[in-house]
């Protein structure tokens, strides 16, 4: 019974832990966003931003996530094709694959495979570079000129990569809704006619709207997370390659649940119909 005490408090304890490091970090974010939202703000404002960091962070978010995007895309668009019209067809349904398709792409397909690569190819990017410069003690150098490390580094990469998550969603949409158009049209199960009517008819602009506000979202909360954890790593090698590891988890997990909420809020206050 001792043992069986000892093991039950030490589980609590370690409970207890977990949950004050959740919430340490939670705020740790908070703060972080807040602090970059007003930085970026404020040095736009003044003239301060540094316009060369934005283009060079926004090419290379570019360069490390456009092809992965398009690879996942095109199969993303095989398999919604595939399986609506599977489903279609057995319900007698199939002049409403374009709706569907479109639907589902729109709403939550593109901004799911754009918050995925934001968080795995870029968010994994920044946290490896800001990680390297902590451990490299260059974080600690620009404090001691006086220079924010969150102002100077951190507010030109969110920037960055709010343009290019609504750039890339662009691409997903559209990559996706070619791949099944091309998939249910050529494969004779569906006259392109019927296709696009049905898309036209059921797809809101509202809808496009609500995948690049997602995008938004996606790329703040991805380039947040992936700072905070860059810019506190420590040990090393290894601490960086872990930093890398929890952003990306956590990420992930964070753009599940703003996912949810957004769709949620979306399908309550939208008003959903035939256009």
């Amino acid at each position: 019974m001792s043992s069986l005490a000892v093991t039950g408090r030490s589980g609590l304890a370690s409970m207890r832990d977990r949950s004050r490091k959740g919430v340490v970090t939670s705020g740790n974010l908070v703060v972080l966003a807040v602090e970059a939202v007003a930085s970026l703000f404020s040095d736009i404002i003044g003239r301060r931003f540094s316009w060369t960091e934005f283009m060079l962070q926004a090419w290379f978010m570019t360069r490390v996530s456009l092809l992965p995007t398009i690879l996942v895309a095109i199969p993303f668009g095989v398999i919604t094709s595939v399986q609506i019209g599977a489903v279609a067809n057995q319900i007698g349904a199939t002049s409403f694959s374009g709706a569907v398709n479109g639907i589902g792409v729109l709403r939550q397909g593109a901004p799911l495979v754009t918050s995925l690569m934001i968080a795995g190819a870029v968010g994994s990017a920044i946290c490896s570079d800001l990680g390297a410069r902590t451990v490299r003690e260059e974080i600690d150098a620009l404090k001691v000129m006086g220079i924010s490390p969150i102002q100077r580094l951190v507010a030109p990469r969110i920037l960055a990569a709010l343009v290019v998550a609504l750039l890339l969603t662009v691409i997903v949409s559209m990559t996706a809704m070619t791949t099944a158009f091309i998939m249910n049209v050529g494969g004779g199960s569906i006259s392109a006619g019927a296709y696009l009517d049905s898309f036209v008819s059921f797809s809101q602009p509202t809808d496009f709207l609500l995948a690049e506000f997602k995008a938004l979202v996606f790329g703040f909360i991805a380039t947040v997370v992936a700072s905070h954890k860059g810019l506190g790593a420590s040990g090393g090698p290894k601490g960086v390659a872990d930093a890398v590891n929890q952003a990306v988890v956590l990420s992930v997990i964070l753009l599940a649940f703003a996912n949810v909420a957004i769709t949620q809020a979306y399908v309550m206050l939208v008003p959903q119909g035939v256009a």
